[in-house]
């Protein structure tokens, strides 16, 4: 749990441990498999998951455009990071949405 606080931390340094928490508890058994860990900003297919299963079904955001915008920025942000760890790929979107408190 630290790892993924510390990693989130590079983007937030006020990111709370709870909110990164639920994430982790959201994410599971996938944060064992290394490739399941990670986001690739140039597989359209896993940033329609993205979309679709995070934005859209566990945070609620109903507007497709918006979490796109969201997700593109994320992946602006995270572009000098060759590996963008899924916890804190998850954690920016939902910053991005403004959705931290509905975690």
């Amino acid at each position: 749990m630290s790892n993924y606080l510390a990693d989130v931390q590079r983007y937030d340094a006020k990111a709370s441990a709870d909110s990164v928490q639920k994430i982790v508890k959201h994410l599971g058994i996938a944060l064992k498999s290394k490739d399941a860990s990670l986001v690739s900003c140039t597989d359209e297919a896993e940033l329609g998951r993205v979309r679709e299963k995070w934005a859209m079904k566990k945070l609620g955001v109903t507007d497709a455009k918006k979490c796109d915008a969201a997700i593109a920025k994320t992946c602006e942000k995270m572009a000098a990071d060759r590996n963008k760890q899924r916890v804190t790929f998850y954690y920016l979107v939902a910053s991005n949405l403004g959705k931290l408190g509905a975690l």
